[in-house]
């Protein structure tokens, strides 16, 4: 029954990291990444779809990001989708190929990365917070049902803690990175 409570745990926990991850991704830096287009969705044929169904995301060098369309008469829809997205982009056609040239950060515009990147880690955290809350709720319900010995209770706390603080030290590695690929110029 603990050692259940203390892989569920570790699965959310490293669940919870795997998310921070793709919220990262969506964090544009200074260099070119075919992850910094993975929110935009295309019109094809009345359907919303996501952009790399309908294109193939490339980098060309570290500073542009080559879109190559599959559906030739689809270039227009993937250029204006990428326009009015909110990355603040401004792609170049020519035919099914579009070059989408990443703009040089500001110094304003990495502080406010920065930040974004710093309240998904804290968002991270708390949620391994909460996981590990949620576990140690299970423990002392197993303990009132006399179910596990206050020995056991006490010992699965110890690890389900250890297991947190090695998920929150992913969680601060994971940000120490991309506040160095952010302000890095």
């Amino acid at each position: 029954m603990i050692n259940e409570i203390k892989k569920d745990t570790q699965t959310r926990m490293h669940k919870t990291v795997e998310s921070l991850g793709q919220a990262f991704a969506k964090i544009r830096t200074g260099r070119a990444h075919p992850s910094i287009l993975e929110s935009i969705s295309v019109p094809y044929y009345g359907v919303d779809t996501p952009l790399n169904q309908a294109a193939n995301i490339t980098v060309e060098d570290s500073r542009t990001l080559v879109v190559t369309v599959f559906d030739k008469s689809m270039a227009q829809a993937v250029e204006k989708a990428i326009m009015t997205s909110d990355l603040g982009l401004n792609p170049a056609s020519a035919g099914t190929v579009i070059r989408v040239p990443m703009p040089p950060l500001t110094e304003e515009t990495r502080k406010g990365y920065t930040k974004q990147a710093r309240s998904e880690a804290e968002n991270a955290r708390v949620a391994i917070r909460n996981i590990r809350r949620d576990a140690i709720t299970q423990l002392k319900d197993l303990l009132k049902d006399k179910e596990i010995s206050e020995d056991e209770d006490r010992r699965a706390q110890d690890e389900i803690q250890k297991i947190t603080d090695k998920f929150i030290a992913e969680v601060d590695k994971a940000l120490e990175q991309k506040e160095t690929d952010l302000m890095a110029v």
